[in-house]
């Protein structure tokens, strides 16, 4: 099972990571080396607003099913 993990580590590091934030170590602005970091960041946020935009139109028109069926002492 050890060689499934190291596998995982072996593709994020030498492969995934390296192609993705190697080209960016050149540069000595922190700002510009961590744009790809701030531009996830903001996709995360507007995705974030998007759906709870999307779940308060839902409960304004009364769709939300809010009835408790997964426990009964909830």
């Amino acid at each position: 099972m050890s060689k499934f993990f190291y596998g995982i580590e072996d593709f994020f590091v030498n492969i995934f990571f390296k192609y993705l934030y190697d080209p960016w170590r050149f540069m000595d602005s922190w700002w510009a080396s961590n744009s790809i970091n701030w531009i996830f960041t903001i996709i995360c946020f507007v995705a974030m607003f998007y759906w709870m935009k999307e779940l308060k139109i839902f409960n304004d028109n009364g769709e939300e099913d809010k009835s408790i069926s997964s426990h009964s002492y909830l």
